[in-house]
C-alpha cells in the first residue's frame, strides 16, 4: 500500500514537473543564438528614433498689420511688440483704445473714479481723484464721437509694453460742442494673463 502510494506521489511530480517546463518554454521562449550577450549595451536600431533627436517645429512668425492713419514707420515697434506678445493685434489694441477714452472720460466727469478701476494705473487714477475732489458737482460734458485715433508711438522696455494713441474727438458741453485732442498712453505687461492695457499718462494737445 505504501509502495503505491509512493509511485503516485512520483508519478504526480513527474507531471507537473513537465507542466511547469512547458508553461517556461511557451513564456520565455527558446534560445536562437541571435540574444544579446549579458553585459552587452543596448544599441537602437535604424527603426528606433532617438528621443533626443526629435523634431522641434519652429513657430511661424506672425506679421502685423499698421492700422489705418498710424506711421507705417512705426512697423518694426509694433512688430516688436506682437513678438513678445502673440497675442497683440493693432487694429484690436485701436478699438479697445477708444472703448477705454470713451468710459474713462465719461467716468471722470461723473466723478465716479471706481469705475476707472482696472483701466487706469494707481499713479492716473490718484491724479483723477484729486481732480474730482477739487470740483463741486459732475462735469457737463458728453463724448459725441471720436473721429480718429492713431498710434503714435511704440516701444518694448524689458517685457513692458507702452503704445502712445493721439485721439480727436467732439466733445459737447450743453449746446456747444468743440474739438479736443488728446494723446494718452498705455501699457501693459506682455506676459501676464490679463489682456488689458492699462493708461499710464494722459495728455491733452492745445
Amino acid at each position: 500500500m505504501s509502495d503505491s502510494g509512493t509511485w503516485i506521489e512520483i508519478v504526480l511530480l513527474a507531471m507537473l514537473a513537465g507542466f511547469i517546463g512547458l508553461r517556461l518554454v511557451s513564456v520565455l521562449g527558446k534560445r536562437t543564438g541571435s540574444e544579446k550577450a549579458v553585459g552587452e549595451p543596448y544599441r537602437p536600431t535604424a527603426g528606433v528614433a532617438s528621443i533626443g533627436r526629435a523634431r522641434v517645429e519652429t513657430p511661424v512668425r506672425r506679421e502685423v498689420s499698421v492700422p489705418a492713419g498710424t506711421d507705417a514707420g512705426l512697423a518694426p515697434a509694433l512688430q516688436a511688440v506682437a513678438d513678445a506678445d502673440p497675442g497683440f493685434d493693432p487694429a484690436k489694441f485701436i478699438a479697445g483704445a477708444q472703448a477705454a477714452y470713451r468710459l474713462i472720460l465719461e467716468a471722470f466727469w461723473a466723478g465716479d473714479a471706481a469705475t476707472m478701476t482696472g483701466l487706469v494705473s494707481d499713479e492716473v487714477v490718484e491724479h483723477f481723484r484729486v481732480a474730482i475732489a477739487h470740483r463741486e458737482t459732475a462735469l457737463p460734458h458728453r463724448l459725441v464721437g471720436v473721429d480718429a485715433a492713431a498710434i503714435t508711438a511704440a516701444r518694448l522696455a524689458g517685457q513692458m509694453a507702452e503704445l502712445t494713441v493721439r485721439f480727436e474727438s467732439r466733445i459737447a458741453t450743453g449746446d456747444t460742442t468743440a474739438a479736443a485732442h488728446d494723446v494718452w498712453t498705455f501699457s501693459r505687461h506682455v506676459g501676464a494673463h490679463d489682456p488689458a492695457w492699462l493708461l499710464i499718462a494722459t495728455d491733452a494737445e492745445a
